[in-house]
């Protein structure tokens, strides 16, 4: 009986999907809005999401830029702000947010419920159901192939119009049947990112090497995390050592050189 309650719940989260909209307006921003809304305080609403004030107001300032009109009002009150409150277009905005999200669910619930009553499919789909440990997950669209006798060489247009290649076994080639135009998902783990400063060495032989900067550094007594945006479209994030971040003088606003090698990037496509 316990290995059957396990195959149930586990059937009936195969689909998992958060809501966005634009993109980047995501459950984060409506429960911060939610926090400003009930506190009258950006400084509360941060320190109940459990973020910095600055990093609340990264958020807001995103979204706001994004929106149409305004969605929070502030006033003047020192260094960690007035009294801070919804304005019509927020509010608006967690309305439409907890109608989509209400829908969505409902969505998504159906889904997994046809998935729940298809054995068949269930059997084949449960194998699937592992999180990935990749830091960069990126969507594409296959631009060329070239097939070799082993390995094949696919380049992959990202959406700011770079090309990343990937070099994956003929087999797996055959086995994901990618087409010119097809979309897929590219897996990088961030310590397979080596950077430079700019200019980079040229003699350098790694397939992939991209331009950037650098928009964010966390670290610790070890490793830095490493954030770069891509032609202001993508983002890649590297862990480097912090004795290396130091000697590049990596800084928010720096402009760095990413390389890593073609057998680094892992390809998703759909069936």
């Amino acid at each position: 009986m316990q290995n059957s309650k396990t195959d149930s719940d586990t059937r009936q989260t195969l689909i998992q999907a958060e809501l966005k909209l634009a993109g980047s307006l995501d459950k984060r921003l409506v429960n911060l809005l939610k926090a400003i809304d009930e506190h009258g305080s950006i400084n509360q609403a941060a320190k109940q999401m459990g973020l910095s004030y600055k990093g609340a107001w990264q958020i807001l300032e995103k979204a706001n830029n994004l929106a149409p009109k305004i969605l929070i009002s502030t006033a003047t009150g020192g260094s960690h702000g007035g009294g801070s409150s919804l304005t019509p277009a927020g509010q608006a905005l967690l309305a439409l947010f907890a109608d989509l999200e209400q829908r969505h669910q409902a969505f998504l619930a159906q889904l997994n419920t046809e998935l729940l009553n298809d054995h068949a499919l269930f059997l084949l789909l449960k194998p699937l159901t592992i999180k990935t440990s990749a830091t960069n997950q990126l969507f594409g669209t296959v631009s060329q192939i070239q097939a070799g006798s082993v390995n094949a060489e696919v380049s992959i247009s990202l959406k700011g119009g770079e090309q990343i290649i990937a070099s994956p076994a003929i087999s797996e080639l055959e086995a994901m049947t990618l087409t010119i135009g097809k979309p897929v998902v590219l897996l990088i783990n961030a310590v397979e990112i080596s950077l430079f400063s700019n200019p980079v060495n040229s003699r350098l032989s790694a397939r992939n090497l991209l331009s950037g900067t650098v928009i964010r550094i966390q670290d610790d007594s070890v490793d830095a995390e490493i954030v770069v945006r891509l032609n202001d479209h993508d983002t890649l994030t590297a862990i480097i050592t912090v004795t290396s971040a130091r000697n590049l003088q990596l800084k928010p606003g720096s402009a760095v050189s990413l390389l890593f090698k073609s057998n680094a990037v892992i390809l998703g496509a759909a069936a």
